[in-house]
């Protein structure tokens, strides 16, 4: 019997969706994209703004819907694209966040350190690719940039992709915050293929400073809030000490997979090549987490006999976080030193312990980087010119990175 794989999808921030393609109706279907819907696309944030609920599935459907429109815009244009290189790219796109572990880029590196999620993502691309029979060859050549058209891969993965055309404007939709709104459809209307190079046709320019201005902001304003700050970096403290405390033989509450992960450390070699009793891999059982792994066991935690975990767990849970502070320039050594007694004093802690309740480290922020990877402007007469170059408007604080310091620790200690 015949299934109708072309669906509508209604989306709140780009309306209904067609999915034209049975191939990525099938990849949509498959497991491996479904877990994305238990993942939220912005970790924590929802401590800060209540309405970012929304998920990596939510925003892989949204970059898929811009992807079309970008190659149907640029078919138009007289830009050679075939039907399956329309559909590999399309795949490439709508696949690559799958390797994103539980709350994002929260715990990017805790649950498998020095691994990336686009790492991550290649393999369970390959692994996809070996259960439809290959596929995928096509999409993984893109998103390796190896594919010949090396225009395909910056709409995948550039300083212009459909992903932050779409992020942007999802992330601003569900915070409020109204600075990230970006004019995507103007944006994609103006691409166009120069030298096997995306660029942008020059009526579109005060379009890519506003999108460029617009990223800038939503990093200071949504992404590194200082209160998803502090709120992340207890995660990371959460799962640092649940590690810790299994490492020593404990046996704490936690799903099977989290379980896993926390009893060892991992490598890249092991990730790829290490099975378990029940034959599965390290790969099969990372598929298996997301966010209720964490948010179920923190529940649990917070009540458990070691006082450090319990403290933790519960103010992630509990809303109750660290203060944090930051500032233009490092924190001097006699200030992290006076916290640190203070801390001592007031919890008896000292050595690795105190390492909980005080994080200390630092944030940066860039909107654009002028390099290899380029965003280029289209002039009237033909001329390729870079965007810091074409635009009548002075850019060069957006080329700069901004780092900033912060600190965080219990709010109790600066109760008198």
């Amino acid at each position: 019997m015949r299934t109708n794989k072309k669906k509508i999808i209604n989306d709140p921030v780009f309306g209904f969706i067609t999915i034209q393609s049975e191939f990525i109706y099938d990849l949509i279907e498959h497991p491996f994209l479904q877990r994305l819907r238990r993942i939220k696309q912005l970790g924590l944030s929802s401590i800060v703004f209540p309405g970012v609920n929304h998920t990596r599935f939510e925003h892989a459907i949204g970059a898929v819907h811009l992807m079309r429109l970008a190659i149907s815009g640029l078919i138009m244009k007289g830009v050679e694209i075939s039907d399956d290189e329309a559909e590999a790219v399309t795949a490439a796109i709508l696949l690559h966040d799958i390797g994103h572990g539980p709350f994002s880029h929260a715990l990017e590196h805790s649950l498998v350190e020095g691994i990336s999620h686009e790492m991550i993502s290649l393999l369970l691309m390959e692994e996809l690719n070996r259960q439809f029979n290959g596929r995928l060859e096509m999409a993984i050549q893109i998103f390796k940039n190896e594919y010949p058209k090396r225009f395909l891969h910056q709409l995948v993965a550039s300083q212009l992709d459909v992903d932050r055309l779409d992020y942007l404007r999802r992330d601003s939709f569900f915070s409020g915050v109204t600075e990230g709104m970006i004019g995507s459809d103007r944006i994609i209307k103006m691409l166009n293929v120069r030298n096997d190079g995306l660029v942008i046709e020059h009526k579109g320019i005060y379009s890519i400073e506003k999108f460029l201005i617009s990223r800038r902001l939503m990093y200071w304003q949504v992404y590194l809030h200082k209160t998803v700050l502090s709120a992340e970096n207890m995660l990371v403290k959460v799962l640092q000490r649940a590690k810790t405390l299994v490492m020593q033989g404990h046996d704490l509450c936690a799903t099977p997979a989290l379980k896993v992960f926390m009893g060892q450390k991992i490598t890249w070699g092991s990730f790829k090549e290490q099975t378990f009793a029940n034959e599965k891999s390290l790969l099969d059982l990372f598929v298996e987490l997301d966010d209720s792994d964490l948010i179920s066991a923190m529940k649990q935690w917070q009540y458990h006999d070691d006082k450090i975990l319990a403290y933790l767990a519960g103010a992630v849970i509990n809303r109750k976080l660290f203060r944090i502070r930051i500032q233009n320039t490092p924190f001097s050594d006699e200030e992290i030193s006076g916290l640190k007694n203070r801390i001592t004093d007031r919890w008896g802690l000292d050595g690795s312990e105190l390492d909980y309740f005080l994080i200390h480290d630092s944030i940066s922020n860039f909107a654009y980087t002028s390099g290899s990877d380029k965003i280029n402007i289209l002039m009237k007469d033909g001329r390729v010119q870079e965007i810091n170059e074409a635009s009548d408007v002075n850019l060069s604080s957006l080329l700069q990175t901004v780092r900033k310091y912060f600190v965080c620790y219990p709010k109790e200690l600066d109760i008198k």
